[in-house]
């Protein structure tokens, strides 16, 4: 079954849950809504979206360098009251996004802020590459969509794939520290630092 664009958006106003994760539940039930409630429900992410809304004003400004004080980051995470802020599980959380930053060096948190000239000129290159691969012209535009969406999983710090368990997203690990603090959790930005750029 297609998994189409008004699906997806359908789970997602039901439940809140983003729009990479709801996709990615909806391929997995072969698009079954009711079975995609209950398994965000069970994993936690359904309750985790529902926090999304709240305030965070307390957090966090974390800084990590990395052993070879070549590399480094300074990541603002927030939350909704300081004392979240001082558990070791925020810190935890804290530590391990700033290394994420570090280790993957995205270009924006999600796939809206990346800059939209950026987005067209990568659109340019799929599409003159599958072109020029040889491509059946009326394929061209999907392949395009397809690449753009990894371009996105690659580099927004959001949705890539979690350098500690790549069956995670970044925001799956967010999720589950809303999930165990019981309070909403966001990244607010990130900025990474290498030496002699």
């Amino acid at each position: 079954m297609e998994i189409t664009a008004t699906l997806v958006k359908e789970l997602r106003d039901k439940t809140g849950a983003g729009m990479m994760e709801c996709k990615k539940i909806l391929v997995e039930t072969k698009g079954n809504i009711d079975e995609s409630i209950k398994i965000l429900r069970e994993r936690g992410i359904a309750k985790a979206a529902s926090k999304s809304d709240r305030a965070t004003k307390e957090g966090r400004i974390y800084s990590y360098i990395h052993s070879n004080s070549r590399i480094g980051c300074l990541v603002e995470i927030n939350c909704e009251t300081d004392f979240v802020a001082r558990t070791e599980k925020f810190e935890e959380l804290c530590k391990d996004i700033c290394m994420q930053v570090v280790a993957t060096n995205p270009l924006a948190l999600r796939a809206e802020d990346i800059d939209p000239k950026i987005v067209e000129a990568e659109k340019e290159v799929y599409h003159n590459k599958a072109i020029n691969d040889g491509k059946d012209e009326k394929f061209v535009d999907r392949i395009v969509e397809g690449q753009i969406n990894k371009f996105f999983k690659e580099t927004c710090l959001l949705s890539q794939e979690f350098i500690k368990d790549d069956k995670k997203t970044v925001q799956d690990v967010i999720n589950e520290a809303i999930t165990q603090t019981g309070e909403n959790i966001q990244v607010a930005r990130f900025i990474r630092y290498s030496l002699g750029e």
